[in-house]
């Protein structure tokens, strides 16, 4: 069963150690592991996890059987002893074979970091939509690792690493499992033709879209609620938002857009996932502005806004109009504010700061307006005038004999779209 994200878990509390593995070929990636398990052990608190110890092996490769090494799985089972660990959270990928072996060495459940996001979305999943996407990614996951997960997920107590498919999914044949993928993207097609009927119906009635994009906990959603008063889930954890929300604001010029706050991103965010939730991601590519939310406080700023840049790439829309807003200001030192840049593109913030969010409002509202301009429209030419209305707002008519010539205030990327059947029209 998919827990909401609200739910209480009367399961048993996991008691974790985590492991993470240093090779020579995680040095040459430029990963910062020392970050990456830090966030592992937020990841693992925000699934519900007590996290009691961490434990780091360095070694030149992975080692096949037993992925840190004979001598560390032997050290991790006393650790494991002596604590009351129930579980062991590995921050790198394991294959089948790895957990099983891993499983008989040391008697604990193992999980690793792709599985213990999708227990965390597992649980955040609230819409239709959200939790076939979950689905899907968990079953893309176990399918070629059911030999390695026997015992593992038909351990009593449930706990992470069970939720979704869980056990009773386990026990069918890979065939089951295919076939239940299968059903899983007939029905995400489906959602995803909805989602794209109402994208074009959006476009049609000419209505700007801005997305908040950001790394996971930047703040994305408390951004959204006080913009717009939305009634959003916001809490101080990985993942707090998983389904994306779209409400209304209105600009200091009276003119109403739509906001949507998208999914956090994530270090190593896993591909099944990154390829399940592609459509809820592609609102970002029907944005006409994109908002990317930094928290300004954190030491890994700029890995953060890296990784952002990387999925915005992956999905098509790096190119996309960008506006960066370095939130949580108030939790920044001197130092870090000095730091950071302030123009047109960039702008300080606290979410929670009413005089910051009249600032987002205007730094949105300038960047969507382009010039002023003035066409002169033959009266007959009726087909031209709705096409200035989709292009701008209208602030002023005149007459001229059998012209009309109206003033027009441009939205950029709509004039873009039909320049070409007004340039002749434009008054210099």
């Amino acid at each position: 069963m998919t827990m909401g994200t609200h739910d209480t878990d009367t399961t048993k509390k996991d008691r974790a150690i985590l492991v993470s593995l240093v090779t020579d070929e995680v040095k040459r990636s430029g990963i910062n592991h020392e970050y990456s398990l830090q966030e592992l052990v937020k990841l693992a608190e925000t699934a519900g996890v007590e996290v009691l110890s961490v434990l780091t092996q360095n070694r030149e490769t992975r080692d096949t059987k037993w992925f840190i090494g004979k001598g560390k799985v032997e050290e991790l089972r006393l650790v494991a002893d002596e604590l009351g660990a129930t579980t062991a959270i590995f921050d790198q990928e394991l294959s089948g074979a790895q957990v099983r072996n891993l499983e008989e060495a040391l008697d604990l459940k193992i999980i690793d970091r792709t599985q213990l996001i999708l227990d965390i979305f597992a649980q955040r999943a609230s819409t239709r939509e959200g939790i076939i996407q979950v689905e899907l990614a968990q079953h893309s996951y176990l399918l070629p690792r059911l030999s390695g997960h026997g015992k593992n997920l038909s351990r009593l107590g449930g706990g992470i690493g069970t939720r979704g498919p869980g056990e009773s999914k386990l026990e069918t044949d890979r065939r089951h499992i295919r076939g239940r993928i299968d059903d899983l993207k007939r029905h995400l097609e489906e959602v995803t033709r909805h989602r794209k009927l109402h994208r074009e119906r959006r476009k049609k009635t000419g209505i700007i879209q801005v997305a908040l994009v950001g790394y996971t906990n930047a703040g994305k959603s408390t951004l959204l609620k006080q913009l717009t008063a939305a009634d959003v889930y916001i809490q101080d954890q990985l993942f707090a938002t998983l389904d994306p929300t779209s409400r209304t604001m209105e600009l200091p010029s009276g003119k109403e857009i739509v906001l949507t706050d998208t999914v956090g991103f994530i270090q190593n965010l896993p591909h099944d996932l990154v390829a399940a939730f592609r459509a809820t991601l592609e609102e970002v590519n029907e944005a006409d502005l994109i908002l990317h939310v930094v928290d300004a406080s954190s030491e890994m700023r700029d890995d953060q806004m890296s990784t952002v840049h990387t999925i915005l790439q992956q999905l098509g829309a790096g190119d996309k109009p960008q506006l960066v807003l370095y939130n949580k200001k108030d939790a920044c030192t001197p130092e870090q504010l000095q730091m950071l840049p302030l123009d047109k593109k960039h702008i300080k913030i606290s979410a929670l700061d009413e005089s910051d969010l009249i600032k987002v409002r205007e730094l949105i509202q300038a960047e969507l307006t382009g010039d002023t301009k003035r066409f002169r429209i033959p009266a007959e030419r009726g087909d031209l005038t709705s096409v200035l209305y989709k292009i701008g707002d209208v602030v002023g008519t005149e007459y001229d004999e059998n012209d009309v010539i109206y003033q027009v205030e441009l939205q950029k990327g709509e004039y873009e779209k039909f320049a070409y059947l007004l340039e002749d029209f434009i008054e210099l």
